[in-house]
């Protein structure tokens, strides 16, 4: 088993205005085999949760730490942290123009195992992926995400998923955009993912709709930078019923 451990986390970002905290004191632990949802109303600090686990730069880590099995991720560059096994999914994934998704998940795939995988075997594990994830065939060939549209996107971060085969994935609102239909093959992968290899999955979200497609273990309720509280997959359904207003009218505490 695999530990992915915050403690204390504080982290800020410059703007014209000056120095903003947004992240005030997170503490989370999350295993691998286990689902965690991350809710939470607009601006609560989901999203740089996230960033910040990968390695963006505009975020500034004040105090606190993240661990992976004991390992400092902080200390890591980015692609460090991918090689250790972490996996983030964009919210709004980028276009690469001139790279092919087949040059682009090959070259992934190398540079996280240390080896290139062999030929046949990986040609025959893509083109099964991308069946079942309703790629057509010929996106193969096409420049990453260029001209894709959100759905296809979002499939092809699912896609790098299920390849990759993280440790950790943090799914930064991957429901955003997606029809029902989308949204079902989507959870298909990453639940395919999950049962492959006991996959540690942070899943952030607003809404409970994918939730109903991949269970959570714990639910944790973001606002204000922190977490005002958590619980089961009950707590989804709590706020399903009830939204988010009742966190806004109280000060957030740790739970």
């Amino acid at each position: 088993m695999s530990t992915l451990e915050i403690k204390d986390l504080h982290v800020s970002i410059e703007t014209e205005q000056g120095v903003k905290p947004i992240l005030k004191g997170v503490s989370l632990t999350i295993n691998t085999g286990e689902t965690h949802a991350i809710m939470g109303p607009n601006g609560s600090g989901k999203s740089t949760l996230a960033s910040t686990i990968a390695g963006h730069p505009r975020y500034t880590v004040d105090s606190g730490s993240i661990t992976l099995d004991g390992e400092d991720v902080l200390a890591m560059t980015v692609d460090q942290r991918a090689r250790a096994g972490l996996f983030l999914a964009m919210q709004y994934p980028v276009e690469i123009p001139g790279v092919t998704m087949t040059n682009f998940l090959r070259t992934a795939k190398t540079a996280i195992d240390g080896e290139a995988p062999k030929l046949r075997t990986w040609t025959k594990d893509v083109k099964a992926a991308m069946a079942q994830l309703r790629i057509e065939p010929e996106f193969a060939e096409r420049n990453v995400n260029e001209g894709f549209s959100g759905g296809e996107k979002k499939r092809h971060e699912i896609l790098q998923l299920e390849l990759l085969r993280p440790k950790f994935a943090v799914l930064d609102e991957t429901d955003s955009g997606l029809d029902v239909d989308a949204l079902k093959v989507v959870a298909e992968g990453v639940n395919r993912a999950i049962d492959a290899g006991g996959l540690g999955t942070m899943l952030i979200t607003h809404y409970t709709r994918i939730l109903r497609y991949i269970k959570p273990d714990f639910v944790h309720v973001f606002v204000d930078g922190n977490i005002a509280e958590q619980g089961g997959p009950e707590l989804a359904d709590r706020l399903e019923d009830e939204g988010y207003d009742r966190f806004l009218t109280v000060a957030p505490a740790t739970a």
